[in-house]
């Protein structure tokens, strides 16, 4: 208690944080903010530099031409039929490697653990070339395989992780007792052990889904063709007859995000929890 202002003295510390934590929201929300008011607005309001004002009244034909677009239906299917298998396969992945690392060590599984996870610290643009010059030697330039493998393979550090460090606080009584009653090590993982990783397993589906359905830069560098592209390409890809579609980039961009923020909402439960427990536990 020493570090505490004597008595009758104010103390500026806590006040100073509030103020800078309230700056650094505000900086943050500004672009949402901008892109929220630019979704209600006409293009020629936005050029004419009305964009941070309020509207007079509320201008929907941004929405309405982003619904009735059908390269944006086919944005969102291309983008769904990427995250949705790329999430399952590295959740899949990962939690079989990490059920292998957290209760069935074998000699060297230390240093090969350590060499799946030092893959979450390397720059995705190292290794852009080389994917590029592979998928192309393949004929999958262009499809929509090499964003699904190349986000599976570099979800798996994380996913690995993350259930290798939950997996650990199962205790192994539990374990042993299913074994004891007859039970094979899947029997094990699919029936004891993963139905109490639900916490882990929502947090993983939550970052993984968020990760892949906003990604820009793997769709950018497979997918060349129009009928390719994922949503966040197709947000760049609307433009007006004459200028940058301002509304509709802006009103896209807020329907885009949708997904997302009810996979959050769907998993906040056990996301929560999930960040509390063992699922983040070094």
């Amino acid at each position: 208690m020493a570090d505490l202002a004597p008595q009758g003295r104010f103390n500026p510390w806590p006040a100073t944080i509030f103020v800078i934590l309230c700056v650094l929201a505000v900086l943050f929300l500004l672009p949402t903010v901008g892109v929220l008011l630019s979704s209600v607005k006409t293009t020629r309001d936005i050029s004419m530099g009305d964009l941070w004002s309020l509207p007079a009244s509320l201008y929907l034909g941004n929405f309405a031409e982003v619904l009735g677009n059908p390269a944006v239906h086919r944005y969102f299917l291309n983008t769904v039929l990427v995250t949705l298998p790329a999430t399952a396969v590295s959740i899949t992945l990962g939690a079989l490697a990490g059920y292998v690392f957290a209760k069935l060590p074998f000699r060297g599984s230390n240093a090969l653990f350590l060499i799946i996870v030092a893959g979450m610290f390397f720059p995705p643009q190292v290794i852009l070339v080389p994917l590029f010059r592979m998928f192309n030697g393949m004929g999958l330039i262009d499809t929509l395989w090499p964003v699904i493998i190349v986000h599976s393979a570099l979800g798996l550090p994380i996913c690995a992780l993350m259930m290798r460090n939950f997996f650990a606080t199962v205790p192994n009584a539990l374990r042993e007792a299913a074994i004891m009653e007859g039970a094979s090590e899947w029997q094990v993982l699919t029936r004891v052990v993963l139905p109490l990783s639900l916490p882990a397993l929502a947090v993983l589906a939550t970052l993984q889904f968020t990760w892949i359905w906003n990604d820009f830069l793997w769709p950018l560098i497979f997918t060349q063709s129009d009928d390719k592209r994922t949503i966040m390409i197709g947000i760049v890809n609307l433009k007006g007859q004459y200028s940058v579609a301002w509304g509709v980039q802006g009103a896209l961009s807020l329907v885009a995000s949708l997904p997302t923020l009810l996979v959050f909402l769907f998993f906040q439960r056990f996301f929560i929890k999930g960040m509390t427990m063992g699922a983040v536990k070094g």
